[in-house]
């Protein structure tokens, strides 16, 4: 075996891809999901009354203090959808760190309000809030309808008002909520109804067709904050690096059928396209910004390369001819380069190139292995997987400067992260916490948390 065999066999493995020749058969399946009216779009909704843009500001140097209380149910049976609700948008505000949260154990000697009219704005600025959210929630002939207002405690005005109906859960009012009171009141594009795709074991179904017994891995979708957990697969087979379309109502993933190839489901039509079809073997799709290409990495001509085509895969393109195993694309925002991973040098380092694949250039000049890059889409910076010691964390290049820094540090192995839309956090899959699990935590190494615990998770993708 010569060294660039030795290489490419390292690479496979390292990617979790598996070896070329598995025989593993079945062609993958789809799970149908309700499409929503629009995908990223809140529920229907209509402003009441007329909106004031004021922002409420805290004192000076310091974010302003919010409070939210439990939402008022004005139907016998809205109790525990306004108690959702009310729970639920506390902690989607205060995921993104813009405000100060007042916790919400420290609102019982706040007298309840029923109407707008009735909120005791003294006491809550006794607490210390610069701002108070009231809501409501009605249930009448199977729809719910949901009320909301943001207050300014000082001055008693009403900043923010809206009325929604028709979303498919009471997490999903708390979600369009959340996002857009960070609009408003911040310029900031929230991430509360964005989705994460990943891949699970979960179900423990042994691969259809072979006579090893092996689990299968099938491509799961979450709530942004690991709540609501559906699977898309249900092929039996092993589906591996789901990547999501820009407008989030597409993913396109790594499926064994028998060899690997390149899949794309519709997840709201519950159809299955191949645009690669079967020619070689095709791993690691991702869509690019404008969500009319699709770059991939196959072994078609013997070597993984990088390979790019339009999303009915038409007009196939090599971009990559070497030696060694270049592959893990990812698009820069404005679709005209790509980074990706090869081990030219001996061992994996990642790389820029134009989308005509000219002017490649090496990032990574002091890692012994990096892998896995993303290309944030609101910051000049690539997050990527590098080895330390004997597993790997997560590291972000800054492309002007051409610093790295790192913000997890060897608790476990942290591998594959993926940008959310506002480049302001990351999920990635870490052993930290026992087996394999999906987390997330801020650019800044700050605010981790776990969202997968069942079975072992890996390969997130964060949508858009």
């Amino acid at each position: 075996m010569n060294k660039n065999q030795r290489g490419l066999r390292q690479r496979f493995s390292s990617w979790q891809l598996g070896a070329i020749g598995c025989a593993f058969g079945m062609v993958a399946a789809a799970v149908v999901i309700a499409a929503p009216r629009q995908q990223q779009a809140p529920p229907a909704s209509q402003q009441q009354p007329s909106e004031v843009a004021l922002v409420i500001t805290g004192d000076p140097g310091t974010p302003p203090r919010y409070a939210v209380p439990d939402f008022v149910a004005l139907s016998p049976d809205a109790g525990e959808v306004a108690k959702t609700i009310g729970q639920v948008l506390w902690d989607d505000l205060n995921f993104e760190r813009e405000f100060y949260m007042i916790p919400r154990d420290t609102y019982a000697t706040i007298p309840a309000a029923r109407r707008p009219e009735d909120v005791p704005f003294n006491s809550w600025r006794e607490l210390g809030a610069d701002g108070v959210i009231f809501g409501t929630v009605q249930q009448s002939g199977g729809k719910t309808t949901v009320q909301v207002r943001l207050m300014n405690v000082r001055s008693r005005q009403t900043v923010f008002a809206k009325e929604y109906f028709n979303a498919t859960n009471p997490r999903a009012y708390a979600h369009t909520i959340a996002d857009e009171i960070h609009q408003q009141q911040r310029q900031l594009r929230g991430v509360a109804r964005t989705k994460i795709a990943f891949v699970s074991d979960r179900n423990r179904d042994s691969l259809a067709n072979t006579v090893e017994k092996r689990e299968v891995k099938e491509v799961y979708i979450a709530d942004y904050d690991g709540e609501n957990q559906r699977r898309i697969t249900v092929s039996r087979q092993l589906n591996l690096t789901p990547a999501w379309s820009p407008d989030g109502r597409a993913i396109a993933y790594t499926s064994y059928r028998p060899l690997p190839d390149v899949v794309v489901s519709l997840i709201y039509q519950g159809l299955l396209q191949n645009p690669t079809k079967g020619q070689g073997t095709n791993y690691v799709p991702v869509f690019s910004p404008d969500g009319t290409r699709i770059a991939f990495m196959s072994g078609r001509d013997g070597n993984p390369e990088i390979y790019v085509m339009n999303t009915d895969g038409s007009n196939q393109r090599r971009l990559t001819n070497h030696p060694a195993g270049d592959g893990t694309p990812t698009w820069a925002p404005n679709g005209q380069q790509l980074a990706f991973v090869s081990d030219r040098t001996g061992t994996p380092q990642i790389y820029i190139m134009g989308l005509d694949g000219s002017n490649v250039r090496r990032i990574t000049m002091s890692e012994s292995w990096a892998d896995q890059p993303t290309w944030s889409s609101a910051f000049n910076e690539i997050a990527y997987a590098g080895r330390t010691g004997s597993g790997y964390d997560i590291k972000i290049f800054d492309i002007a400067s051409g610093e790295a820094r790192q913000i997890t540090f060897g608790e476990g192995s942290n591998e594959r992260p993926s940008y959310s839309a506002n480049g302001r956090h990351l999920a990635f899959t870490s052993t930290r916490s026992g087996g394999t699990q999906v987390f997330t935590v801020g650019r800044d190494g700050r605010n981790l948390r776990q969202i997968t615990r069942t079975g072992n998770n890996q390969m997130p993708a964060w949508s858009n």
